[in-house]
């Protein structure tokens, strides 16, 4: 299957079952989809919070919930 290159950074070819998988230039994987469109818009959006350093954000976010009532 032919590969084609978006935005001369990543690779977008069809899978298996009809699944669109995107690759960087070192043919790592980056994302899967069920179309061609949505995998390229998701592999963009990926790169860009990725350079964008959104990844390495150190931030620990907890969170705490109460449920009452009696079972």
């Amino acid at each position: 299957m032919e590969k084609k290159l978006y935005d001369d950074c990543f690779f977008v070819e069809e899978k298996k079952y009809g699944l669109w998988s995107s690759f960087d230039k070192e043919g790592n994987g980056i994302i899967t989809s069920l179309t061609e469109d949505e995998c390229v818009r998701a592999t963009r959006w990926y790169l860009k919070a990725k350079q964008e350093g959104e990844f390495d954000k150190t931030e620990q976010k907890t969170y705490d919930s109460f449920v009452g009532g009696k079972l």
